[in-house]
C-alpha cells in the first residue's frame, strides 16, 4: 500500500516536472500589443520625416520666390524708365546696385545645399527605454490560493464594513450584493439600495464612495442597482454591473467623477476577469456568460446562450462567476439550484455542485451565489 502511494507521487512529481520542463511562449495578445506599437512608431517617424522633407522644400523655394520677386520689380523699373526715356544718373546707380545684390542672391541660390542647411537629429532618445515589458504587480488571484480540504473558519467573524444598521449613512450599507478586496485590504462592496460603490480601508469605520452616490439614474455619474464590481489595476480602475440601467461601467479608482460605459444592453448580475485581462459577464435576462477581449467590441458566448432552461448547455438566471486559469468559467446557475463548469471551448457545461433541485440535503444547493475555487480545484 505504502508503495503504491509513492508510485503515484512519483509519477504525480514526474508530469508537474514535465508541465514546467515546457517553454513558456509569449501570448499572442501580448506580441500583437507589441507589433502595433512597433508599426505606429514607424508610422510615427515616417510621418516626421515627410514633415521635414516638406519643411527642406519650402526653405529651399523660399529664397527662389523672393528671387523671382525681385527679378519681376527690377524689370517693371527698367520698363518705366524706357517709357519714359528718363534715366539720370541717380537711376543707373541705384540699377547697378540692385543688378549687383540679384547677382549675389542668385550664387546664394546656386550653392550646394550642404552649404546652405544641416539636418539637427535629436540623438537624445533611449532606444533601450522606448519600450519595455514590467511586471504586473503581483496580486494573489483566488485561484492561486491553495486551500486546505480540512480547513475551518473562525465561527465569530469581524465586521469589515458597515454594521450600523440599512441605511445610506457613510458608515452603513443597504443590501450589499458584492464584494472585491484590494493589495492593501481595502473593502469595495457593492452597495445595491444606495446606488454606490463604498471602498472602506482596513479598520475603518466608515467607508468613502468612489462611484455613483448620486442617487439612482442612468447619467454617466449615476448607477442604479450595482450587482457587482471587480478591479482592473491595469488601468487603475474598477469595472461595475449597472444591473438596472443594463450597461456595464468603468471608474477611475482615484477621484473618478463619472463612468465610462464599456457594455450596453445587458442584464449583468456578475462579471469576473482572467489573467489575459478578457472580462465576463453573466447576462441574467438572456441566460448566457459573454466574454469580451481586450479591445473587442462584440463578445462571444462561452457559457449558456441556448435559452432560459436546465439542460447541460444551458443556464437559468446566472449569477456569480469564477474563472481559473485554464479559463475554464464557474458559473452559479442560481434558479437550477447548481454550479456548472464550462471548460473554454466547450458546448456544455459540467455541473459541479449541486444540479440535484433545490434543497438542503449536501446534494442541493438553494439559489447559489459567489463562488470560489482554489488551486486545487475546490469549490
Amino acid at each position: 500500500m505504502i508503495r503504491a502511494r509513492v508510485w503515484l507521487a512519483d509519477d504525480f512529481l514526474l508530469k508537474q516536472i514535465n508541465k514546467v520542463d515546457q517553454p513558456i511562449t509569449p501570448s499572442p495578445e501580448l506580441l500583437s500589443q507589441i507589433d502595433r506599437w512597433e508599426n505606429d512608431t514607424i508610422d510615427n517617424v515616417q510621418k516626421t520625416a515627410k514633415k521635414i522633407r516638406y519643411q527642406l522644400t519650402e526653405l529651399l523655394n523660399r529664397d527662389r520666390n523672393q528671387l523671382i520677386n525681385q527679378f519681376e520689380i527690377l524689370t517693371q523699373e527698367i520698363t518705366t524708365l524706357k517709357e519714359e526715356d528718363d534715366f539720370a544718373e541717380d537711376d543707373i546707380e541705384q540699377l547697378r546696385k540692385t543688378i549687383n545684390q540679384i547677382q549675389l542672391s542668385l550664387e546664394q541660390l546656386n550653392l550646394p545645399e550642404k552649404g546652405k542647411f544641416i539636418i539637427v537629429e535629436n540623438n537624445e532618445i533611449d532606444w533601450n527605454n522606448l519600450i519595455s515589458v514590467e511586471e504586473k504587480q503581483k496580486l494573489l488571484p483566488l485561484y492561486s490560493m491553495n486551500i486546505n480540504a480540512n480547513a475551518r473558519w473562525i465561527p465569530n467573524g469581524h465586521t469589515v464594513a458597515g454594521g450600523n444598521g440599512t441605511g445610506n449613512g457613510f458608515n452603513q450599507l443597504g443590501r450589499p450584493s458584492s464584494l472585491c478586496i484590494d493589495h492593501d485590504q481595502s473593502v469595495y462592496v457593492a452597495d445595491f439600495d444606495n446606488h454606490r460603490i463604498v471602498k472602506w480601508k482596513k479598520g475603518a469605520t466608515k467607508g468613502n464612495v468612489v462611484a455613483g452616490g448620486n442617487a439612482e439614474g442612468f447619467r454617466t455619474d449615476q448607477l442604479y442597482s450595482p450587482t457587482d464590481l471587480i478591479i482592473d489595476n491595469e488601468r487603475d480602475s474598477i469595472i461595475i454591473c449597472d444591473y438596472n440601467n443594463l450597461r456595464v461601467v468603468r471608474w477611475p479608482r482615484q477621484n473618478g467623477k463619472q463612468g465610462e460605459v464599456i457594455v450596453s444592453g445587458v442584464r449583468c448580475v456578475g462579471l469576473t476577469m482572467d489573467s489575459n485581462g478578457s472580462l465576463y459577464i453573466a447576462d441574467n435576462k438572456k441566460h448566457e456568460v459573454v466574454r469580451y477581449r481586450a479591445g473587442e467590441r462584440c463578445g462571444t458566448v462561452v457559457a449558456g446562450g441556448n435559452g432560459c432552461g436546465d439542460r447541460l448547455d444551458q443556464l437559468q438566471c446566472p449569477r456569480w462567476l469564477f474563472v481559473d486559469q485554464d479559463h475554464s468559467v464557474y458559473v452559479s446557475d442560481n434558479e437550477n439550484h447548481r454550479v456548472i463548469k464550462w471548460i473554454e471551448g466547450s458546448k456544455e457545461g459540467i455541473i459541479v455542485a449541486g444540479g440535484h433541485g433545490h434543497g438542503n440535503s449536501p446534494t442541493q444547493l438553494s439559489h447559489p451565489c459567489g463562488i470560489v475555487v482554489d488551486q486545487s480545484g475546490t469549490l
